[in-house]
């Protein structure tokens, strides 16, 4: 596609790779993680203070933003980058996962989804070429094809109907382009039955995507085997073009994932579990409501550099916390979007040094 490369730049021992990912709107060192932003802002944070924090990408859905403020609303506005304020790369999801999601209000066939909206019970579709025609007119980057996602308790013969369909909706997204500025991804899905994943990444690779996401994971299964999974489907991918694992997930298992070769993630804990006072560090997880903080000075992290930690002690925010303050959300999402977008920022440099199996090997034991 005009304007989007992708380009190994060093690939390392463990299987991992360092590359760089160019778009329309500038370029994305990877491995990156890409901070949710579903309705169009990641919650509590500006984007400024993204850029300040290292964040190169953002993750945008596409069923969100066409529900409200809806499409139309968006173009009028000059494109999700201008209502986002953020001039960098955007990939949006589908959003045929939040739809399927919708559990009664949903019908899924061969044709796409039949829905009604969960904002104001309208109903609505989502075909594959309604998918990209949406994503493509909201001036995305990367646009993802949409798939059928099941969860991981469904029958083996749903798993396979699910798998053909997605490659019958691939085929029709990628005949439905019409936007050369937007990248197209297909994401691979089969459950935990490699026989189906194999038979989806060949169905997807045959299509020729600009890049390749493996969905369907961590929706339920044993983390054992989102690993193993994870693990025999990426080397079924092309090596030339990025590999997207979606939703995932805890800095111990992004180490893991790029240590297996996939170069995209994205994940809600970051932001979500800020918000309920559940906060990274090096030494696990702080749970800063707890009373052992109440008169803590310490920061939330010795030697951390985020703004939370350089000027707010442990104490105080437990106090914004417990006292409902948005200041106390806002500095708990900053410390952990600092902690994810810090710890790719350093395995990347690991990768460009050589050391990235060592530190990693390091890193995860401490998490352990």
């Amino acid at each position: 596609m005009s304007g989007f490369r992708f380009e190994i730049v060093r690939a390392d021992r463990s299987g991992a790779r360092l590359g760089r990912l160019t778009t329309a709107h500038g370029e994305v060192a990877t491995p990156a993680f890409m901070p949710v932003a579903s309705h169009g802002a990641v919650k509590g944070v500006a984007p400024h203070e993204l850029r300040e924090l290292g964040a190169t990408m953002l993750l945008a859905n596409a069923y969100h933003l066409a529900q409200r403020p809806g499409v139309d609303t968006v173009r009028a506005l000059g494109g999700l980058h201008a209502i986002m304020g953020w001039d960098g790369p955007i990939l949006t999801d589908s959003g045929g996962f939040q739809v399927m999601s919708l559990s009664g209000l949903v019908r899924v066939d061969d044709h796409g989804l039949s829905y009604r909206s969960h904002v104001d019970g309208r109903p609505g579709t989502l075909s594959p070429e309604e998918a990209v025609a949406v994503q493509e007119a909201l001036g995305v980057d990367v646009a993802m094809a949409l798939d059928e996602c099941v969860s991981a308790s469904a029958p083996a013969a749903q798993v396979g109907r699910a798998v053909t369909r997605t490659t019958a909706w691939a085929a029709r997204s990628m005949a439905a382009r019409g936007r050369a500025e937007t990248a197209l991804f297909g994401i691979v899905q089969g459950g935990c039955d490699m026989e189906l994943r194999a038979e989806s990444v060949a169905g997807l690779t045959a299509l020729g995507f600009d890049g390749y996401a493996v969905g369907g994971l961590s929706v339920g299964e044993p983390r054992a085997e989102t690993a193993r999974v994870a693990a025999a489907t990426v080397v079924l991918l092309p090596r030339e073009r990025p590999r997207y694992l979606m939703g995932v997930g805890t800095p111990r298992d992004l180490l893991r994932f790029v240590a297996m070769g996939y170069d995209l993630f994205d994940c809600v804990l970051p932001t979500r579990n800020a918000r309920n006072g559940t906060l990274f560090t090096r030494e696990g997880k702080l749970m800063i409501r707890n009373a052992a903080h109440a008169r803590d000075p310490r920061p939330v992290e010795m030697g951390c550099t985020c703004y939370t930690c350089q000027r707010f002690s442990r104490g105080a925010l437990r106090h914004l916390m417990l006292a409902g303050e948005m200041l106390g959300a806002r500095l708990a999402t900053l410390h952990n979007l600092h902690f994810y977008l810090q710890l790719m920022s350093e395995i990347r440099a690991a990768l460009a040094e050589g050391t990235f199996p060592e530190r990693s090997a390091a890193a995860i034991g401490a998490w352990a």
